[in-house]
C-alpha cells in the first residue's frame, strides 16, 4: 500500500483543536521547519486550531522566529512539556506571562517517556531527584498557572524514584527525514541526529494518532539502503515533501554538512595557534588536568569546550571520545545552533539509547557550565530571574556519571583579567556572583552527589572548589591572588578552607603548553 504524499500546508490542515502534538529537533537540527511554519500560518490566517498541547524532548529553534517559535501564540498553544527552551524565546515569554502551562523535565526522561508511552509502560527513575523537577520542590513546573503535579515520588526496594505521568499522549508527530519510499519508509541519512524520531512515531502510532514525516523528496520503493532506514512505512501515515529546500536545512547553520553524516570525513587542519591565555583557557587547563586516557566524556557548551581544545593542544585528544547527548558518539562536537550535531562521528544513536548509556553512567567525565552554585553545593542552569531556558541534558549527564566537572569564571558581567609573570590579575571585577548562598533552580543537587558518591569539582579562573558533606571546599588558589579580596569577597558565603589550601599548578598561567602526559593526568578521579 503507498503512502500518502501531501504538501504541508494540507498536513496543517489536518490538526484539530484541543489535541496534543509532538516534534522533534535539538536547537538548529534536524526541524520539521516547513511542518511547523504551515501550522503557524493557518492559525493566524484562520484563528484555528486551538487549545494545543506539546511535548517536546530537546529545545528547537534559533532564538528568533524557527523552531517551536512559530507555535508561540495566545490561543493557539495551551499548555507545553520540554527538556529545554532555551533556543525558542517566544514560547518562554508566554510562559514568564503565565499566558500557557508548561513543565519542564530532563530532556532523557522526556525521551525515555516517548519510549515508554509507544510500550505502555510507566516512566520511573531516578534521574531528577532532589531537583526542581522533584515532587518535593517544584515538580518541574515553570509558572503559577501550571497547577497539575505530573511528578511522583515512589520507593522501590528501598529506594527513592521518581514517576514521571502520561498526562497527555500525542495524538499527532512532527518529524522529519531525509528521503521517503513509495510505502513510507523513512530514511534519516543526511540528518546530523536522530533524536527519538522513532520512538515517538512509535507512541503516536500506538496511541492511535497520526504520524507526518517532512523529507526532501519521494523515491521509488526498493532504491532506499534498508540499513538507513530509520523509521518503517508501518509508523508513517503522511509523507510531506519539503516545498521550499530552505525549510529543510541540515541545521539552522548549515544547509548541508556531509561530515556531519558520515557521507565524508572531513580533514580538519590543526589550529592555528594556541588559546589566548584568558579566563577560558585558564579553566580549561585546570580542567584538563581532571582527564583520564581513552575516557568517554559529554562537554557542555561555553566554558567546557575549551576542555577539548586543551586537550589537542597538549597532543591528548586522540586518547578521548567526545560524545553527545542527541545521539553522535566520537567526532567533534559542534557549537551554536548546530549543537548536537558532530563533525566526523564514529557513529549515531538514537538519543533514548544514548541516554540510556548516560543514566547507568556510561560517561566516565562530564564538564558542563558553571552558571550559579551555592554553599550546599547545588548548581542551577536552568532558570535565572523570569528567564527559564530549561535543563535539557544537564540532569540526566550530572547525576549519573561518577565524575562532574563544572567550569565557569566566578564573576559575570564584565569580568576582565590578564595573567602577567606566570600570576593572574583582576583588572575589572564581574558585576554578578555566581556563587551564592542559595541558587534560584535546583538543577543539580550536591546532596543528592554526596549520597551517591560522585566526585564533584568546581573549577573557576582563580579557585578550585571539591564537593564534600560540608558543602563546598576550598582547595586551590590561582597565584596572585588574595584570598579575601580576590575569592572569599567575591562569593556570597564563606566555604570551608582546606587544611593543606594548594597554589594552582603554574603551568596554567604561562603561555607554553603545559606538557601534559596521562602518567599526571586524572589525580582527582
Amino acid at each position: 500500500m503507498s503512502v500518502k504524499v501531501i504538501t504541508s500546508a494540507q498536513a496543517a490542515a489536518l490538526i484539530e483543536s484541543g489535541t496534543t502534538l509532538c516534534s522533534q529537533g535539538m536547537g538548529g537540527n534536524d526541524v520539521a521547519e516547513e511542518l511547523l511554519l504551515e501550522l503557524e500560518k493557518r492559525f493566524l490566517a484562520t484563528g484555528s486550531p486551538r487549545h494545543l498541547s506539546w511535548i517536546h524532548s530537546s529545545g528547537q529553534g534559533d532564538h528568533g522566529d524557527r523552531g517551536l517559535n512559530h507555535m508561540a501564540h495566545e490561543g493557539l498553544l495551551d499548555w507545553i512539556i520540554g527538556g529545554h527552551f532555551g533556543p525558542a524565546d517566544k514560547i518562554q515569554q508566554l510562559i514568564v506571562d503565565n499566558k500557557i502551562q508548561a513543565y519542564n523535565l530532563p530532556q532523557g526522561v522526556i525521551s525515555h517517556m516517548f519510549r515508554d508511552m509507544a510500550a505502555n509502560r510507566p516512566t520511573i527513575t531516578r534521574i531528577g531527584l532532589e531537583t526542581f523537577v522533584d515532587p518535593r520542590l517544584e515538580g518541574g513546573r515553570l509558572n503559577a498557572v501550571t497547577q497539575d503535579q505530573i511528578v511522583e515520588l515512589m520507593e522501590l526496594d528501598g529506594m527513592e524514584y521518581l514517576r514521571y505521568h502520561h498526562v497527555k499522549k500525542p495524538d499527532y508527530a512532527f518529524l522529519r527525514g531525509t528521503y521517503a519510499d513509495e510505502q513510507g519508509n523513512i530514511s534519516l541519512e543526511e540528518e546530523p541526529c536522530y533524536l527519538e524520531s522513532l520512538q515517538a512515531a512509535q507512541a503516536v502510532k500506538n496511541n492511535g494518532g497520526t504520524v507526518f514525516v517532512q523529507v526532501k523528496k519521494v523515491v521509488p520503493y526498493g532504491s532506499l539502503d534498508m540499513r538507513k532506514v530509520r523509521i518503517p512505512g508501518t509508523l508513517v501515515d503522511y509523507v510531506v515533501p519539503v516545498a521550499d529546500i530552505r525549510n529543510h536545512m541540515m541545521t539552522f547553520d548549515e544547509q548541508f554538512n556531509p561530515a556531519y553524516c558520515g557521507n565524508c570525513r572531513a580533514v580538519i587542519p590543526p589550529a592555528r595557534g594556541a588559546m589566548a591565555l584568558d579566563a577560558k583557557k585558564i579553566i580549561s587547563r585546570r580542567a584538563a588536568m581532571e582527564l583520564v586516557p581513552h575516557a568517554v566524556i559529554n562537554l557542555g557548551i561555553g566554558v567546557p569546550e575549551g576542555v577539548g581544545k586543551v586537550a589537542e593542544e597538549e597532543g591528548l585528544r586522540s586518547e578521548l571520545t567526545l560524545s553527545i547527548e542527541s545521539g553522535p558518539i566520537g567526532g567533534v562536537p559542534v557549537s551554536g545552533i548546530g549543537f548536537g550535531s558532530s563533525l566526523n562521528p564514529d557513529c549515531i544513536l538514537f538519543q533514548s539509547t544514548q541516554f540510556d548509556t548516560y543514566d547507568g553512567g556510561g560517561l566516565d567525565v562530564a564538564y558542563l557550565g558553571l552558571a550559579e552554585a551555592d554553599r550546599f553545593g547545588n548548581v542551577n542552569v536552568s532558570k535565572f530571574g523570569p528567564r527559564v531556558a530549561g535543563a535539557g541534558g544537564f540532569i540526566n549527564i550530572t547525576q549519573a556519571t561518577k565524575n562532574v566537572i563544572f567550569c565557569g569564571t566566578m564573576t559575570a558581567g564584565g569580568l576582565k583579567v590578564e595573567v602577567r609573570d606566570g600570576a593572574l590579575r583582576i583588572l575589572q571585577e564581574g558585576r554578578v556572583k555566581k556563587l551564592v548562598s542559595d541558587v534560584q533552580q535546583i538543577t543539580f543537587s550536591g546532596r543528592f552527589a554526596n549520597r551517591t558518591g560522585q566526585h564533584v569539582l568546581f573549577i573557576t579562573e582563580r579557585a578550585v572548589f571539591r564537593l564534600t558533606e560540608a558543602g563546598l571546599v576550598l582547595t586551590e588558589i590561582a597565584p596572585g591572588m588574595d584570598l579575601q579580596k580576590d575569592v572569599l569577597d567575591q562569593m556570597e558565603f564563606v566555604p570551608e578552607i582546606a587544611a593543606d589550601l594548594k597554589t594552582m599548578d603554574a603551568r596554567i598561567f604561562r603561555e607554553e603548553r603545559m606538557g601534559l602526559t596521562w602518567e599526571t593526568m586524572g589525580r582527582g578521579l
